[in-house]
């Protein structure tokens, strides 16, 4: 007796027609044709059976804040991260983690089982910190939420960045995090890198810096990081968020930069819709778009996962806590249109970011906890296409949300019709 089956799923290898079989908050069986009963069973009708999607990049302590206190004119990066300045100078805890908390509730319902967030250190109270912390331990049973210790306004140039960002550590918070090109130099900016992985070094902890977010080819801080990533052995523990400099380098630098990234085996986080929005505001044309080398840097060999960075705050007005969204933009961006890169690009929302965030027991293996996504869509590719309908989401075993199904009645003279888009 098992406590839910899912019958004639496809699986996003190309696996058709399996059933899978949960118990006790674990996958039990994947195969063809099982027999047993369930508490529940679900037809997925040759539909895509996923694991949750994975959100590597995000910032929930701003999440929809959008218009508080003010709204941001320019659309620019510069004036979100001023009107960032002014809003956490005035919410409050509570607020932080009721607007957190309906977001997770968002997300959830578009499947989306982990989170990497990061929440601002540049503030004495630690307000985003603390909210967050909570929010982790109201939500742990239905999502996975990992909080990096973020000194947005520069460990360096912010007076008490750097011993804020170490007492968030000390409170529990994740990942370290950084943001070197917003130093008030170069050479400032590459010592945040250096001492931001020592503090990593020493405590065992992953690095997640948002680096080189700048139209600029002379912003090269990426290059410090994989430097120390080698120096100080943090090899497949260290991610750099955006490098969007990058889509302005030159290509002869390029290739040695990407040479040194994979020898250290550097993560790379990607934000497709904000990084378009935001980059190139002050080219007229041709106008660069932001994006950082996807291809280059996969074909490279690194494990490369694609973030949505902001829903409805300071920085972006729109999202949805949509993962397809953020894939289709990264595909199309990056002009990864072959049938192989499109189902890549499926991977860079899912198990790409999975081990990115070194998330255990996930994917849809004998033994993984029994978390997984039921879509309108026959398989990875049409999922993207069409951003299919979550037609139900499983947290250990149990369906936590259900979306009914996207159908369309046509009454057309001659030629009535349904449309099932996932069909």
């Amino acid at each position: 007796m098992f406590d839910l089956l899912v019958k004639n799923a496809n699986l996003p290898d190309g696996t058709r027609g399996v059933d899978i079989a949960c118990a006790g908050g674990t996958i039990r069986a994947v195969e063809r044709g099982i027999g047993a009963e369930a508490a529940r069973v679900i037809d997925a009708s040759g539909r895509l059976v996923t694991p949750p999607f994975v959100d590597p990049h995000f910032h929930m302590d701003a999440a929809l804040s959008l218009g508080r206190p003010r709204m941001n004119v320019s659309g620019t990066l510069l004036e979100g991260i001023a009107l960032w300045g002014e809003l956490k100078r005035i919410q409050t805890v509570d607020e932080i983690v009721e607007r957190a908390l309906a977001y997770c509730d968002i997300a959830v319902s578009m499947g989306i089982g982990a989170v990497r967030s990061h929440v601002d250190t540049c503030d004495d109270s630690l307000t985003g910190v603390q909210a967050l912390l909570e929010v982790r331990g109201k939500v742990r049973d239905y999502l996975d939420l990992q909080l990096v210790a973020f000194p947005q306004d520069g460990v360096f140039r912010d007076p008490t960045a750097m011993e804020n960002t170490v007492r968030a550590l000390d409170m529990g918070v994740d990942v370290v995090g950084g943001i070197p090109h917003f130093e008030r130099s170069m050479a400032d900016g590459a010592a945040s890198v250096r001492a931001l992985c020592e503090i990593a070094a020493e405590r065992g902890l992953m690095v997640d810096m948002h680096c080189d977010e700048s139209d600029d080819p002379m912003s090269r801080h990426v290059e410090t990081l994989a430097y120390e990533t080698q120096r100080l052995g943090l090899q497949g523990r260290v991610a750099g968020s955006h490098l969007t400099s990058m889509h302005s380098m030159d290509n002869y630098y390029v290739s040695k930069l990407i040479a040194l990234m994979a020898e250290s085996e550097l993560r790379v986080i990607p934000n497709p819709l904000i990084n378009i929005m935001l980059q190139g505001r002050h080219d007229s044309y041709p106008k660069r778009r932001g994006q950082t080398r996807v291809r280059e840097l996969r074909d490279a060999g690194m494990l490369v996962g694609f973030g949505s960075d902001c829903v409805r705050d300071p920085w972006y007005s729109l999202g949805r806590a949509d993962m397809l969204d953020v894939a289709a933009m990264g595909l199309h961006v990056g002009q990864l249109s072959s049938r192989e890169d499109m189902r890549w690009c499926f991977d860079a929302v899912t198990v790409n970011s999975a081990a990115i965030m070194g998330l255990e027991n996930y994917g849809l293996s004998v033994g993984c906890e029994a978390n997984f996504v039921l879509l309108q869509a026959p398989g990875t590719i049409e999922a993207i296409r069409l951003r299919a309908t979550r037609l139900a989401v499983v947290r250990k075993g149990k369906v936590i949300a259900e979306t009914p199904a996207s159908v369309t009645t046509l009454s057309l003279h001659h030629r009535p019709a349904v449309l099932d888009p996932g069909a």
